[in-house]
This record gives structure tokens, C-alpha cells and sequence, in this order.
């Protein structure tokens, strides 16, 4: 007997599992001191080879969002999802027994892995089994992303207060992963497009609309990771905080990501989705340059802080008015949209160190507007087109 489709069960397995993929992303940067002490032998392992290991998580989340679309696409997305849960068991397992640097490159590589197919997948999953609320479904589920950061953060912390080991810390976490590779075991999981077919990723490149929206979620991505990776740092070097202060900025700048993604939703039918776009890039440009300039430490960390609230929702609803465009755009539309909004968390946070090495942070934080500015009528043209479409069919 063929077991029913649980719509709100199986959405929120998906909230609980992108909690495990912020564990995957998070977990090496909380510890990354206390692993080049442990595989650094008589001298802790250096910066470079440090920036190595965060490098091999990156290159195997790529490579999980890359492979997994058009494979999902084939043979449905629960092998996929159980296959990226079980991975990152693996990758916490082998990290927690891990006697050598070369074994522990192998691990980071195999959670990023997992993490890779997890950011992938969850989405076109959440969305088709919320296809009159896409909106408030992904901003829920990027919203426990923001969730799984501070629980990372808050646990890593309180284990190096205890005298905890993070080998002790991989075997905590390695619970959820592998609780909900057994949950989602039984689960049936919707065909992720609609009866008419998936849309060919050749005719969605000639999509005039869908090129706009790639663009607005690399500034999406661009615009909640510049601040995100430089916070700690400007705090300190120049807002003048202390280490643990600045440090405990980006555990509340995540909180207010997550914060604002909910609240966007629970605007769900009330606020239209290009709106939420619209007001939150005005806002965070305004907030990003009173962070930079304000003289004022407090208020300008405020502000920084303020702005993870403002920005948070970019990436999510973009996700989501390109589901509601392209509902036959399957597991591969989203892995391109992953693809081009990771790009964006990447070279923001390079050009603001670029700024910042020419002139100083301030100005390599201001920098980061330009991403949410640019947001601005690309969003106009979207909405345009979309209100043009509605009005008139077909539309490209």
C-alpha cells in the first residue's frame, strides 16, 4: 500500500534538516583554532593550511548543489535527501575519530558534501509541497538555516567553556543527522513539478525573467554574507569591541536573520513577495552605511546587527516568486539559483576585503550596499514582468 503524502510532516523534517546543514557549514569555524592545535603537531597548523580546510567544505557543498539537481530531477529527491543525511553522519563520525590531517580533509570534504545536497534539495521539495505559500515556506526554511548557526555557535561555545573536546561535539550533533535519516526513511515525497512536465534548463536560460532573477539572488547572497563574514572583524579592528563582544555579534546577527525571515513568513498573503524585496534592500542599504559611518560604536554595531534582519528574506523569496514563475522548473532551477547565490556570498565578502585592504573596513563594509542597492530596480523589472505575464499570455 502506497503510504500518503504528509505535506506538513514532511515540511517540517525539511526545517529540522536545513538545522543540520548549518551544522555542516558552521561547525569547522567554531572549532578551527582547537583543530590546528589538535593536527598541528609541536606548532599549530597555520592560516593557509586552515583556509584549506574551509575551502574543502565549500568545494564539496558546490559539488553536492551542482550534482544533485539534474540527478533529483531522474530519480526523485528522497534518495537524495537521505543520502545527504547519511553523509553527514559520515563526515561527523570521521571527523570525531579522525588520527591524521589527511583523514580529516577526507571528512570536511564528505559534510560539505552532504551539506551541498541538503541546501539543494530542501527547497524545491518545501516549495512543491507548499504551492499556494511558497513565500512564507521558504523563509521558515532558511529561517532554521539562521536557527542551526546560533545552535552551532551556542554549543561550540559551551563546550570550550567546559573543557569539552570538539571530537566530544561531532558526537552530539551526529544525533540529528542520523534521527532524521530514520524519519525521513518512510516518508513519500512529492514529484517536484507539475503534471505538464519539468521545463528544460536550455529554455529556462532563454527566460529573459529567470536571468533577472539569477542576478537578484547573487546580490541576495552578496548581500547577507558580506556582512556576515567581515562582522566579527570590523567590530573589533574597527569599532573597537573586544574579541568575545565581536565574536557575539554575528551570533546575533544570525538571530535577527532568522527573526526576519520568520516574520516575512507570517506576512505570507498580507504583503506581496516583490514588496518584501523591495523595502528589505532599501532598508539594509541604509542600515549597511550607517554601520560604516556612524561614529557612534554602538549604534553603528546596531546597525550592522539591525541589518541581518532587513536582508535576510532576499535569498528565500527570490527562491520563491521563482517557484511561483517556473513551477515546472524542477530540482535543477534551484540548484542553479543555489549555485549563483553561493557565487554572490563569495565575492562580496573578497570585495570588501579588497576596499578594506585600499582604504579601511568602514569603507569595505559600505561597499557591501552596492549589492542590496542593485537590488533595487532589479526587483522593479521582476515585478514589471511578472504583473506583464498575468496581463498577457505567453510571456518570456
Amino acid at each position: 500500500m502506497t503510504r500518503q503524502l504528509e505535506p506538513a510532516r514532511l515540511t517540517w523534517l525539511c526545517y529540522a534538516a536545513m538545522v543540520c546543514l548549518a551544522i555542516g557549514v558552521n561547525l569547522l569555524p567554531v572549532f578551527l583554532i582547537q583543530i590546528g592545535v589538535t593536527f598541528g603537531g609541536e606548532e599549530p597548523l597555520n592560516q593557509e593550511v586552515l583556509g584549506r580546510l574551509g575551502s574543502l567544505i565549500f568545494t564539496g557543498l558546490v559539488v553536492g548543489i551542482v550534482v544533485t539537481g539534474p540527478l533529483a530531477d531522474r530519480y526523485g529527491a528522497k534518495p537524495f535527501v537521505l543520502l545527504a543525511n547519511l553523509l553527514m553522519v559520515v563526515g561527523l563520525a570521521g571527523m570525531a575519530v579522525s588520527a591524521g590531517f589527511l583523514t580529516l580533509s577526507i571528512m570536511l570534504f564528505i559534510l560539505g558534501l552532504g551539506a551541498g545536497m541538503l541546501d539543494m534539495i530542501l527547497s524545491p521539495v518545501v516549495a512543491a509541497l507548499n504551492p499556494e505559500r511558497r513565500m512564507g515556506a521558504m523563509n521558515w526554511l532558511h529561517s532554521f538555516y539562521c536557527v542551526g548557526a546560533v545552535i552551532t555557535i551556542l554549543i561550540g561555545t559551551a563546550a570550550l567553556a567546559t573543557g569539552y573536546d570538539w571530537r566530544d561535539v561531532c558526537w552530539v550533533l551526529i544525533l540529528l543527522p542520523l534521527g532524521l535519516a530514520i524519519a525521513f526513511l518512510p516518508m513519500r515525497f512529492p514529484t517536484l513539478t507539475t503534471e505538464d512536465g519539468r521545463m528544460p534548463m536550455a529554455a529556462l536560460w532563454r527566460k529573459r525573467w529567470f536571468l533577472a532573477a539569477l542576478l537578484a539572488i547573487f546580490l541576495g547572497g552578496a548581500t547577507e554574507l558580506g556582512m556576515a563574514q567581515w562582522l566579527p572583524a570590523y567590530a573589533e579592528l574597527s569599532l573597537g569591541f573586544s574579541p568575545v563582544a565581536a565574536g557575539s555579534a554575528l551570533l546575533f546577527f544570525s538571530v535577527a536573520m532568522a527573526v526576519g525571515r520568520m516574520a516575512v513568513a507570517m506576512l505570507e498573503g498580507r504583503v506581496s513577495p516583490f514588496a518584501v524585496l523591495a523595502v528589505g534592500s532599501a532598508l539594509t542599504v541604509v542600515l549597511f552605511l550607517l554601520g560604516a559611518f556612524l561614529q557612534n560604536s554602538n549604534l553603528a554595531l546596531l546597525a550592522c546587527i539591525a541589518a541581518g534582519f532587513t536582508g535576510s528574506s532576499l535569498w528565500p523569496t527570490t527562491l520563491a516568486i521563482s517557484a511561483d514563475r517556473y513551477p515546472n522548473g524542477g530540482a535543477s532551477m534551484f540548484a542553479v539559483l543555489a549555485a549563483f547565490g553561493n557565487a554572490g556570498g563569495m565575492a562580496m565578502p573578497w570585495l570588501v576585503g579588497v576596499v578594506g585592504n585600499m582604504h579601511d573596513l568602514r569603507w569595505g563594509i559600505a561597499t557591501s550596499a552596492i549589492a542590496p542597492l542593485l537590488m533595487l530596480p532589479l526587483v522593479g523589472l521582476l515585478c514589471l514582468r511578472t504583473d506583464q505575464k498575468q496581463a498577457i499570455q505567453p510571456a518570456s
